[in-house]
């Protein structure tokens, strides 16, 4: 990484990083509406169409920290950083069954958040809360990685220390505030054109520089054979099982989050989701694309003492200063997207799911909204909190968890659309229990995302989540099927 300030890389990024943020100025005047009122703020008023909700779930799923985090785990580890590719193929048929129907439900009863529908379905306020809870506690360690990414590039336009972080998510906070959800959906219009920019040059260009592709994995292969161990161009048949099952669970979670939930809830129709369905993979390309990225660094040579820096690094040595410029500013907007609507997203599950039943039952509408532009800005500045203060190791650790977390919720918001059939008490006590089982195997391996399941002197390595994911599941059938029965003795008996 270049130490040594680049003064035309710089006046680049600081040129599109200022654009960004007259955009989200003005975003408060597009599409508008009442933005005293939380379904405006937080959802833009259920009125983004299919384009608009495209560039928002892209803008909100495939963030800076996947730019960069994807191609150093392919730098790293090989074949097995692709996991992320068969999970976003696997995750868009599920959001064209499945989201279509929640947002129905979530539309007719005038819910904001996914934990407001579980309401809605079995009543109380208790398991509700601990839904939103999970939502929020998942959401803050990864608004803290997009910072991470954002820190990345900036220190490669060789701009040190946390000033300049500090001073482009204070611009975040306060745009945020401001516009609500409007900000970030205007903006990835922007982040997406030039991130698709920058990554067709790359893919174009870098191999040429390189030898072409033959080269670059060839150098790769290369590289990893001298490496060893389960690294490799091509995954090991013991790594399939751990590739097959991380990839189905993060699938079954991505849109579990709040950022992807208030995504979809805020768009205009079951029709914009469908066709957002259909439309969404061409970002599995882009990924596959960026992913290739790890490659291509080892085919140049890069050596960084932190495999985060591999993309800013690359582009520091096959690219001209202006498009470093580019590429950083392209790599910052896409942190700035994703964390305004995590931040919104958290913000609505508080307001709405915490603070409104458990503290101020007669809150107005106007005060909701308000609560909710407080918290998004206390949201935002607790994670960059965990940035500045706390080794970028946490954030990545708790990221993790977050998945497993998250991926906890996912029978009461799923399950509860096509059946009633389940219990109240049976639902809280299978996600505790996930969430327990998922947090002590985590810690057991390390934090590291795969556990070893011994079985009949088998072993076989599945992804964390999922094994939380079935024991929550085999608890929640237990109990609402006992308490069914129950339910079935104690009714009278029906005369002849």
């Amino acid at each position: 990484m270049p130490t040594t300030f680049n003064l035309t890389a710089s006046i680049v990024f600081l040129g599109f990083f200022a654009l960004v943020t007259i955009v989200g100025f003005m975003a408060a005047r597009w599409k508008s509406g009442d933005l005293t009122q939380l379904h405006e703020w937080g959802l833009g008023g259920r009125q983004f169409g299919t384009l608009i909700t495209w560039f928002l779930i892209g803008g909100d799923f495939y963030t800076a920290y996947t730019v960069i985090a994807v191609p150093a785990l392919v730098y790293a580890v090989g074949a097995y950083g692709f996991f992320a590719l068969p999970y976003t193929i696997i995750v868009y048929p599920f959001v064209f069954m499945v989201m279509p129907k929640l947002w129905e439900a979530c539309h007719k009863d005038n819910h904001i958040t996914a934990a407001d529908f579980v309401q809605g379905v079995y009543g109380g306020k208790w398991f509700a809360a601990a839904i939103a809870l999970t939502g929020i506690t998942a959401t803050m360690p990864y608004i803290a990685l997009q910072l991470v990414g954002m820190q990345v590039v900036i220190r490669s336009l060789g701009i040190s220390g946390e000033i300049p972080l500090v001073i482009a998510f204070l611009v975040l906070a306060f745009y945020t505030y401001t516009s609500g959800i409007r900000a970030p959906a205007m903006i990835a219009f922007v982040k997406d054109i030039m991130i698709y920019i920058v990554v067709i040059a790359a893919v174009c260009l870098i191999p040429s520089k390189l030898g072409g592709y033959a080269s670059v994995f060839s150098a790769a292969d290369h590289y990893f054979a001298i490496k060893g161990g389960m690294t490799g161009v091509t995954l090991k048949p013991a790594q399939f099982l751990a590739y097959g099952s991380l990839a189905l669970g993060s699938a079954m979670a991505a849109f579990m989050y709040p950022h992807t939930m208030t995504a979809i809830l805020s768009s205009s129709g079951v029709a914009a989701i469908r066709k957002n369905a259909i439309l969404l993979p061409a970002y599995t390309l882009l990924l596959g694309l960026i992913a290739l990225m790890g490659y291509m660094a080892i085919a140049a040579g890069i050596k960084v003492t932190n495999s985060s820096e591999i993309v800013p690094a690359l582009f520091a040595r096959i690219f001209p200063s202006w498009f470093l410029g580019f590429a950083a500013a392209a790599i910052a907007i896409a942190a700035l997207v994703p964390a305004a609507i995590m931040s919104i997203g958290a913000a609505n599950l508080f307001t709405r799911n915490l603070w409104k039943p458990l503290v101020n039952s007669a809150i107005t509408p106007a005060q909701e909204a308000g609560t909710a532009k407080l918290v998004s800005l206390l949201v935002k500045f607790g994670a960059l909190a965990f940035v500045v203060f706390l080794p970028t190791k946490f954030a990545i650790d708790l990221q993790l968890l977050g998945g497993v977390w998250v991926l906890q919720t996912f029978p009461a918001i799923v399950f509860s659309l096509y059946t009633r059939s389940l219990k109240l008490p049976a639902l809280f006590a299978g996600w505790l229990a996930g969430i327990v089982c998922g947090t002590s195997l985590a810690f057991i391996q390390d934090l590291k995302p795969i556990f070893a399941l011994n079985i009949a002197g088998n072993t076989y390595p599945i992804y964390i989540g999922l094994i939380a994911l079935a024991v929550n599941l085999a608890l929640m059938f237990a109990i609402s099927a006992m308490m069914s029965a129950a339910q079935l003795t104690k009714s009278p008996a029906v005369p002849a």
